[in-house]
């Protein structure tokens, strides 16, 4: 890497490791803090599903604004509104406020995180390309990822231990404040390298434009579109199964006030993360076509879940979630690098964020459902359908490779 290269990465890293760093705070204990405020099961991940719903909603929107008007302009936009949505979401805990109420902050929580999705990744591939890095992505991506999981781990290990000895709203303040010390960061070292916004005289045709050439670029795109419908199966469940991994590790371990248990199960995937991360590029190297990988991570996550759902011990659910993290870890930079090498550098941001919004469609269906289920058969029941679920993304991926792109094989 360039010096200019190396500085890129290291602002990419301080931007994962700061965001990470600050939803990880509330990532162990985030059902247990709905239900503590008086919501059910269904409309726990019901309040889930609405903040995917968020998600899908805007997702092509905000990446529209990231291609027309900067990927930083976009991280500002998300820092902000995710810091105050989170501030209203502490505020209704207070209040034990209705049901429709948590609905719509959440979904401005989906808005938040849409300015981030995208964005950030769009900005690394060009700023890297920009200053004369012409090397494979997935090393890039897995040292994100690493930092990512460090991130996760002691922000989810805080999380539950500042709610064991406070209580369940104060990790939320925390996040908020963390996010407005990374919209100094954003606004200080990150700078749009190697992509010029799109010129149009009014808005509209600068949306139209880039939305119709995103649609060519990836529902078009044969590969890329395998790939997008594969990860309504993958995305649905992987969020149900974390979230839901809180009150099922406490059900295992008999004490449902053991917060800091709920925050050592997102720090058993944030170590699941890092070993994931640091394992990525090994595989990469051992293995000629990055869809074998993605075929196989994704194979093995379903038969782990399957596992979970079997399970009546604490330490073998502990165990099994290790292996899930790590399945999911090992494949998720080679997935980053397979798609940005699909898609053209004008609509990198739009295309991202409509693959966010494809795989988001399946939390919006899978999460209330799934939570029904929980109420109805337990939760050990619901890790064997989202098994079952998970395996219906494999034809999709599948059908992907049969592409033979040279994107399949590339960084190799």
């Amino acid at each position: 890497m360039t010096p200019l290269a190396r500085r890129v990465q290291r602002t990419y890293l301080a931007l994962v490791v700061g965001n990470t760093l600050a939803t990880a705070f509330i990532w162990g204990i985030n059902t247990l803090f709905l239900l503590d405020a008086g919501l059910s099961n269904v409309e726990a991940f019901a309040a889930n599903a609405f903040f995917t719903a968020g998600m899908v909603l805007f997702e092509v929107p905000t990446g529209v604004v990231a291609d027309s008007r900067g990927r930083r302009a976009s991280y500002l936009l998300g820092t902000v509104t995710l810091a105050a949505s989170t501030a209203l979401y502490w505020a209704l805990w207070r209040v034990e406020g209705p049901f429709w109420a948590w609905a719509v902050v959440s979904v401005l929580l989906g808005l938040g995180f849409t300015f981030f999705s995208g964005a950030v990744e769009a900005w690394l591939v060009d700023a890297l390309r920009a200053t004369g890095y012409a090397g494979a992505l997935e090393p890039v991506f897995a040292r994100g990822q690493v930092a990512g999981g460090v991130a996760m781990l002691v922000g989810s290990v805080a999380g539950g231990v500042v709610a064991q000895v406070t209580d369940l709203g104060v990790p939320f303040l925390l996040r908020a404040g963390v996010l407005l010390v990374m919209l100094v960061v954003a606004a200080v070292f990150m700078r749009d390298l190697g992509f010029t916004p799109a010129a149009h005289a009014r808005p509209g045709e600068a949306v139209r434009a880039i939305l119709t050439q995103s649609l060519h670029h990836g529902l078009g795109n044969p590969p890329v579109r395998w790939l997008m419908l594969a990860a309504p199966f993958v995305s649905g469940v992987g969020v149900y199964a974390f979230y839901a991994m809180q009150p099922f590790l406490l059900e295992l371990y008999g004490d449902p006030d053991a917060y800091a248990v709920a925050g050592l199960a997102a720090a058993v995937i944030a170590g699941s993360q890092v070993l994931g991360g640091a394992l990525a590029t090994r595989v990469r190297r051992l293995v000629h076509r990055r869809t074998t990988i993605l075929i196989g991570g994704t194979a093995a996550g379903a038969g782990t879940l399957a596992l979970l759902g079997l399970v009546d011990g604490f330490a073998l659910a502990l165990g099994l979630l290790v292996l899930w993290g790590v399945a999911a870890a090992a494949v998720t930079p080679v997935r980053q690098a397979y798609l940005n090498d699909l898609v053209p550098s004008e609509q990198r941001a739009t295309v991202l964020s409509f693959d966010s919004l494809v795989g988001n469609v399946g939390g919006v269906v899978v999460q209330p459902a799934l939570g029904r289920a929980a109420d109805v058969w337990g939760y050990g029941t619901t890790y064997l359908i989202g098994a079952a679920v998970n395996l219906l993304a494999l034809p999709f991926l599948v059908a992907s490779r049969r592409r033979r792109s040279p994107a399949d094989v590339g960084g190799g």
